[in-house]
């Protein structure tokens, strides 16, 4: 393993930004699969690999997503190109033979308790959201993830009568940086980790 150059480390972490308005360019569906088998090479838990993904690009689906999403986030999602819905299957663990199979028991490790299978499910789902965002940045798009809409209108709209349950939506395209905010701080090394 190398490190990746300064411009690759700024493409993806130190100059990304989230952005809230977008420029016309498009995105692909050949991009949109790119970053999906880019992005599913990141570890989760046994493989389980619990993200599912909904890429609203067209303008009935964005009319359908639209009832769901907070005032604040209305606007922006309607102008962005794409929209992910990063959900995760509940589920997931049906999927651990073909996923995980020198391990033929691996799905009772998480099928016996709907409650941590969940809890299983979200927390590597949501690594698997920041695996996307990591992959989208390093395609050439912005990203502009958000939690201000309805879950339950989500999930009914576009994960009705499956397992899966929606985490956050992502905006995905060409933002424009003349919409940008300053860039807020974060917390520096010893405010937030230790060496022990």
């Amino acid at each position: 393993m190398t490190t990746l150059d300064n411009e690759a480390l700024d493409t993806i972490f130190r100059k990304a930004r989230t952005h809230n308005a977008w420029t016309s360019e498009p995105v692909s569906d050949a991009t949109l699969k790119e970053l999906y088998e880019l992005m599913k090479w990141g570890a989760t838990s046994a493989n389980c690999s619990p993200a599912r993904i909904v890429f609203v690009k067209s303008k009935e689906a964005k009319e359908k997503l639209a009832p769901a999403l907070s005032e604040g986030n209305l606007k922006k999602t309607m102008a962005a190109p794409v929209t992910a819905i990063i959900g995760y299957d509940v589920e997931f663990y049906e999927r651990l033979p073909e996923l995980f199979p020198h391990e033929p028991n691996a799905k009772t490790w998480f099928n016996w308790s709907a409650e941590w299978a969940e809890m299983t499910a979200f927390r590597n789902g949501s690594l698997q959201g920041a695996y996307f965002m990591i992959a989208a940045r390093a395609l050439g798009l912005d990203c502009g993830p958000m939690s201000g809409y309805d879950m339950k209108k989500v999930d009914e709209a576009f994960f009705g009568g499956t397992t899966v349950k929606s985490n956050f939506l992502c905006n995905l395209g060409h933002g424009d940086p003349s919409a940008l905010f300053p860039r807020s701080p974060r917390l520096p090394f010893d405010d937030a980790c230790k060496i022990i």
